[in-house]
């Protein structure tokens, strides 16, 4: 019977908790709606793989770091070392560094791309190589669309301090209505490290639940009349032009936020790469490889995060809901900056449908805005009106996370 007994006490089956097996649930959740439901896929079955993960007594893994305060940190690479001298050289004392020893695991080092910041702009450079900025170019005034689709931000992070929360938490749990998971996982990596887990979930979930979200408020804000309405037809933008223009919009974000810079400069780096037609193999590897590749390690080291003990909190439920209404507040926002601009200007109106692609979901939300069209015209094409501000609202989340990170992190 002891041995029995110490046998199980060397298997995993001893360091099960209660939180570990009800986060089982949750990932079972996470798989079905990546799999059998299709939201976000890419993003969901590596996060949910990495919280199956989190949520197993693993060893060589990822390393708890144990902190002078009792308080434990998870994906700590702990590193002893020493520092030495050597005889003095013509007046200049040379020291050296030894390092005897680094423990972490496997999701130790891999979680470094999102501590050290490096994966959330590289999925930007990758989104700058996949997207054309010409019906945005063509059409600078839907700017005004994806600027006012961020209002849901900041009605979020007052609602959320409201609630409770540090305005550091606050604004970091506000760039979900942005609808932009790598912002969100930027921004809360700077502020809110703690809060990573759940603002990754929530902000993926909702950036794949566009199509079922979005098209009640826009119903309910548009007129039949107003969803039929035919925008005229883009003008073709030449190479130069969408060259100089991710050559200007990086010199004035960072300039006016350098904070956003790692966001801006990959995201418009990507484009010139698109647009200049002389990068085709540094466009293939920014359009598949690079971004594919770092899609999986993101997700994973999301996940890793969500471990039962710190996911199963009520901030967590909170934070959905904080969530799908910051969601819902910026979809809103883009509608009725449409019908405001229209009330101003009779000559060109824009169909209110396309403001709602001001969220940065792109291309989904303008896919949701042109299909929405379609159904009161059929011969409606919305598709690339409604990139416009789409693109734009790509820019806004990254500038206004830049805003919170530059005036809050001091």
């Amino acid at each position: 019977m002891e041995s029995i007994t110490q046998f199980f006490q060397l298997t995993g089956f001893a360091a099960l908790t209660w939180q570990m097996t009800a986060m089982w649930g949750v990932v079972s959740v996470l798989f079905y709606l990546a799999i059998y439901k299709r939201f976000e896929p890419l993003l969901l079955v590596p996060i949910a793989f990495g919280a199956l993960v989190a949520n197993l007594p693993t060893k060589g893994i990822i390393h708890d770091g144990v902190q002078a305060d009792g308080t434990v940190h998870s994906g700590v690479i702990q590193m002893e070392a020493t520092l030495s001298s050597t005889e003095p050289t013509q007046g200049e004392t040379q020291a050296s560094v030894e390092i005897h020893r680094i423990e972490g695991g496997l999701f130790d080092i891999i979680t470094q791309g999102v501590k050290m910041e490096i994966f959330p702009p590289l999925i930007f450079l990758g989104v700058g190589a996949l997207t054309d900025f010409g019906p945005l170019i063509a059409n600078p005034r839907v700017l005004l669309l994806g600027a006012a689709a961020q209002m849901g931000v900041f009605v979020t992070f007052l609602g959320a301090s409201l609630m409770g929360f540090s305005k550091l938490q606050s604004a970091s749990i506000g760039i979900i209505g942005g609808a932009d998971g790598p912002t969100a996982i930027f921004t809360s990596n700077k502020l809110a490290p703690e809060l990573l887990g759940p603002i990754a979930v929530a902000a993926y979930s909702y950036m794949a639940l566009v199509p079922l979200i979005q098209p009640p408020i826009m119903r309910l804000l548009t007129t039949r009349r107003e969803r039929s309405i035919r925008m005229q037809s883009l003008r073709k933008v030449s190479r130069l032009e969408k060259i100089a223009f991710s050559i200007l919009v990086t010199m004035v974000c960072v300039l006016l936020v350098p904070d956003a810079s790692p966001l801006i400069v990959m995201l418009m780096l990507g484009n010139v790469l698109r647009e200049c037609g002389v990068t085709q193999r540094l466009l293939q590897a920014a359009q598949n490889e690079i971004i594919n590749v770092v899609t999986i390690f993101l997700g994973v080291s999301v996940g890793i995060t969500m471990r039962g003990g710190s996911f199963l909190q009520l901030e967590t439920l909170k934070i959905i809901v904080l969530g799908v209404i910051a969601f819902s507040i910026s979809t809103a926002g883009g509608i009725l900056m449409a019908k405001l601009m229209n009330v101003l200007s009779r000559r060109k109106p824009i169909n209110p449908l396309i403001g709602a692609a001001g969220v940065s979901a792109v291309p989904m939300a303008a896919r949701v805005a042109h299909t929405e069209g379609q159904k009161y015209d059929p011969g409606n094409y919305l598709l690339m009106h409604a990139m416009g501000p789409n693109v734009a609202g790509v820019i806004g989340s990254a500038v206004v996370a830049g805003y919170f990170i530059a005036t809050l992190s001091q």
